[in-house]
């Protein structure tokens, strides 16, 4: 009896090695690498470009199994038809243009059709061309027209308060100017100059952006103390033009670091008066920006973010006599979600102020009389205003997106929903199971509503903003070539959180070959920056961060913990003075729940990888969480945010700088890690400082911790390209397969 159940156990040793040691096989990397081509192009009848006319027709191009398709709509005789015959129209501009064109592949962009003649005009290339729909003929109207190219510049340069052009008042009589640090105006007429300031220095001096009262009797200037100039270093060692490396620096304040100081001062012009505005609500400035007149010159107001983000005001300065008013004074124990959740809009000259807040434990729009006094708030429930996306002064509405609305549905689904300025009538635009978006037209008359989930391809229909009703379906999104490729639907999932009571939301990933009977090891993609939330809501038939790691033999997961974005305040809260805290706690509770549903998921052996914020997450996952995490690869991560850069990291981590900056650090506390750490670095990187990257590596090595580190020449904030995406393959493979990665070079064979 015992040689049998010792033969037995043998027997399933074997076939369970069999099956762990047929992951992160050659075959397996082969597919890894290939599945993005595999999977792509696999999903028609999902179209993305919707344009609007004046008339509100729509012009749309839809991705079908022919190709591109082009589709007029009209939504009052509830019709759409195809634009044009495909085969005639690439006939047609073959021969405008002497360029060969497929009729299943026409490539045109920026249509617009003209009723009355029958005509289209739009961009092939680099040529404008018109063609009458009539006979197909063809005129080229311009080939000079560029596509004009997004500014590139470093995003954190300073703002240069000295190079403001001179600037005319509305009546055009008059033009102010900057000289000699202080503010200068000159009449047209005459080329008289007068000097309105006296007080302006080199080191306090009057800013060149200057703003006239819309009456041109008034003019608003500030003065400003320039504050720190911080600078990050790096050397570029393989730059493409020359032999010798390139020492770069960029702009770079980090928490702590001093911010300039503007003080806003009145003068009214033919008096020549000089009034100084004091600055006793505004003297902690993180920053001082929005300056606006209003339309009848009585007053000007701007926005003040307090240092710290935790006061927020709109500000009105009494065009006659300089008092200072704050109008709206947001506080919170915590901190303001400035970058992400802020709206104002004034209505009627600064009648009434539209504003959000989260005052009340979740994100909602509120009214403000014009003396700064509270109306009414617009929308109350625990559910989030995602975004006010339109104002309608006419009709006296509000236009927005919401999150949370149905207890049966994913609460970060994006709704679209209307309401009156007296807080009644709240209407849906959207009610469907999926993640919506919305396409306006010019009047709000009508929109296009197209919605998907993970597991569902795009459905996209024609609605009647008066009733939300449809008037066609237009598209319904097909994926079936993408199941025949083998192609497994993410699954969505949900845990109790720490609190035992919040719905944690995230998502799996498992490869083509699943198998249940098959042990995966589970690895974790992160990004937990509480800016935003995380887990993809729409239909991808291929996740750059997951789909090819799984095709390894693991199950890939995201999910979305406590002190990310898009939920209650005090779900967000979490992450305040607290970055370390990631939602660790909410993650680990989630795929042991998980594991516990699917046994074929080895909670026992669990991989983390993130980028930049998520980066820092990875890294925390050994330092602080290396009781459930084995290996982790961390990409251009912010391992201590003292090092990153002030806004974001002020923002969630507060000011003054204090001990908790330190205990949220993996590099202060970079003795505790404790698995498998890959360290992967662009060594250009100029959005997260790469030292921190490498005080973090000086720091395990102190504490004599083995780890990986990775840098790649050349390279900016990423993940590390193609070169990081192979080492962060083979490094999961290695440590938590126990498998050695076959050579790139038979991959790719």
């Amino acid at each position: 009896m015992m040689q049998t159940t010792t033969r037995l156990f043998t027997i399933i040793a074997l076939y369970c090695s069999f099956f762990i040691n047929a992951q992160g096989t050659l075959k397996e990397y082969q597919k890894a690498v290939a599945v993005d081509s595999l999977f792509k192009d696999k999903v028609f009848n999902t179209p993305s470009k919707f344009h609007w006319t004046s008339s509100n027709t729509l012009l749309y191009t839809n991705n079908s199994k022919n190709g591109n398709e082009y589709f007029l709509v009209n939504p009052e005789k509830k019709e759409q038809r195809l634009l044009f015959n495909n085969s005639k129209m690439a006939e047609a501009i073959a021969q405008a243009t002497k360029h060969e064109v497929k009729p299943n592949h026409i490539n045109i962009e920026n249509l617009e059709f003209s009723e009355s003649n029958n005509s289209l005009k739009f961009q092939f290339k680099n040529l404008f061309l018109d063609c009458k729909l009539s006979d197909y003929s063809i005129s080229i109207i311009d080939t000079n027209k560029q596509r004009k190219h997004r500014d590139h510049s470093y995003w954190g340069n300073h703002f240069d308060e000295t190079k403001g052009k001179p600037v005319t008042s509305p009546d055009s009589t008059k033009v102010a100017f900057i000289k000699n640090s202080n503010l200068y105006v000159k009449d047209k007429k005459s080329n008289l100059e007068s000097q309105l300031s006296f007080d302006g220095t080199k080191g306090n001096f009057y800013s060149s952006y200057i703003k006239w009262s819309p009456d041109s009797k008034k003019i608003m200037a500030y003065k400003v103390k320039p504050g720190e100039d911080n600078k990050i270093y790096f050397v570029e060692s393989s730059p493409e033009d020359q032999l010798q490396p390139k020492l770069q620096s960029r702009d770079y304040l980090k928490p702590g670091d001093e911010l300039p100081f503007k003080s806003p001062q009145l003068f009214h012009v033919e008096t020549k008066k000089h009034i100084v505005i004091p600055t006793e609500e505004f003297n902690s400035q993180y920053s001082l920006n929005n300056i606006n007149w209003r339309n009848d010159s009585r007053a000007f107001t701007f926005e003040y973010n307090q240092r710290g983000h935790q006061a927020y005001k709109i500000i009105e300065v009494d065009a006659n006599t300089g008092k200072v008013k704050a109008l709206i004074n947001e506080t919170s124990k915590t901190f303001i979600d400035y970058s992400s959740k802020k709206y104002r809009y004034d209505i009627n000259d600064g009648e009434t102020i539209v504003w959000t807040s989260e005052r009340d434990g979740w994100n909602h729009i509120y009214f403000y009389n014009g003396d700064g006094s509270l109306k009414k708030q617009l929308t109350k429930g625990n559910w989030v205003v995602r975004k006010v996306i339109h104002v309608d002064e006419k009709n006296k509405e509000i236009y927005f997106t919401a999150s949370g609305l149905d207890k049966d549905q994913d609460p970060y689904f994006i709704h679209y929903c209307k309401v009156d300025f007296d807080g009644k009538n709240l209407k849906r635009l959207t009610s469907e199971n999926g993640n919506h978006k919305v396409t306006f037209s010019k009047d709000y008359n009508y929109y296009i509503d197209q919605y998907s989930r993970v597991d569902m391809p795009a459905v996209t229909v024609l609605k009647a903003t008066k009733n939300a009703k449809t008037l066609i379906e237009l598209q319904k999104g097909d994926h079936s070539e993408l199941l025949n490729a083998g192609w497994i639907a993410p699954e969505v999932f949900t845990a109790k959180g720490r609190d035992g009571k919040t719905d944690i939301w995230g998502m799996i990933v498992r490869p083509t070959t699943f198998d249940e009977n098959r042990n995966y090891p589970i690895i974790e993609y992160i990004y937990a920056g509480p800016h935003d939330s995380f887990v993809p809501k729409d239909f991808h038939a291929y996740y750059w961060s997951m789909s090819s790691l799984a095709e390894l033999g693991f199950i890939v997961v995201q999910i979305d913990g406590m002190g990310t974005s898009n939920r209650s305040k005090a779900f967000h809260d979490i992450c305040w003075q607290n970055l370390k805290d990631g939602g660790f706690p909410d993650r680990k509770l989630w795929m042991k729940a998980a594991a516990k549903k699917y046994p074929y998921m080895n909670i026992d052996k669990v991989g983390i990888h993130g980028t930049s914020a998520g980066g820092q997450n990875a890294g925390a996952a050994l330092v602080f969480n290396s009781d459930f995490y084995d290996v982790a690869v961390a990409s251009c991560g912010c391992h201590d945010n003292r090092m990153d850069k002030m806004w974001w990291n002020e923002q969630f981590m507060g000011y003054p700088i204090g001990p908790h900056y330190a205990a949220c650090s993996n590099i202060e506390n970079a003795a505790q890690m404790e698995g498998n750490l890959m360290l992967i670095l662009g060594e250009v990187d100029d959005n997260v400082d790469p030292a921190t990257t490498m005080q973090f590596a000086n720091a395990l090595i102190k504490a004599n911790k083995d780890f990986e580190l990775v840098t790649v020449p050349g390279m900016a904030h990423s993940s590390g390209g193609a070169f990081g995406e192979r080492k962060r393959k083979d490094f999961f493979v290695k440590h938590l397969l126990n498998v050695t990665p076959p050579s790139w070079k038979e991959i790719y064979n």
